[in-house]
């Protein structure tokens, strides 16, 4: 089995990656391969509404960048995460244009991510998190995927890359977030 995070700030190994490796330790641990890609400094332009997807259903998007490969690894991957620090209360540019992206391709092709086992995770300052991880939510339920839950919202605090370090609550949530996706995976598997 394997997941497939996106980080998508604009800081590669900031507070961002740093939960979403939190999150990895206990999905490893269970044997579960993971991979982290990170958005920031990739090409990957908003969707235009073209509708393409719908026509051609070939599990890609007519926009040739760097969301078609994002696209092929969710595809095959066995579960997702999307991560992504909050910016003015909702996800990054690079993370909505993922999301919408990938959403409509999935949806043309049969839901094509349905039954995958879908995680968000957010880092914020101090608030809007909760919408970002709304959104992050909206997208794993209209893609018909299966979300584990944690023990708090999946949220670590921090501003200056390395600060959800010191957020044991946000580090205890990703722990417990790792362990219930991967138990829910194994299950699903069965």
């Amino acid at each position: 089995m394997k997941v497939i995070a996106f980080n998508g700030s604009a800081r590669k190994d900031g507070n961002t990656a740093i939960l979403v490796r939190a999150l990895f330790k206990e999905l490893e641990k269970a044997g579960i391969e993971t991979e982290l890609v990170q958005l920031s400094g990739k090409k990957m332009h908003g969707c235009t509404a073209c509708m393409k997807c719908m026509e051609k259903k070939n599990r890609r998007c007519v926009i040739a960048d760097f969301a078609n490969e994002c696209i092929a690894k969710m595809d095959e991957a066995d579960g997702i995460i999307l991560a992504s620090p909050t910016y003015f209360s909702d996800v990054t540019a690079e993370m909505k244009a993922l999301i919408d992206r990938s959403g409509f391709v999935a949806m043309a092709n049969d839901s094509m991510f349905r039954r995958k086992v879908g995680a968000a995770v957010v880092a914020v300052r101090r608030g809007g998190a909760i919408h970002t991880f709304d959104t992050i939510n909206h997208f794993f339920f209209i893609s018909q995927m299966v979300v584990p839950g944690s023990c708090y919202w999946n949220v670590g605090i921090g501003l200056a890359p390395g600060d959800v370090e010191n957020d044991d609550e946000g580090l205890n949530t990703m722990k417990v977030l790792g362990e219930n996706m991967a138990w829910v995976m194994k299950k699903l598997k069965k």
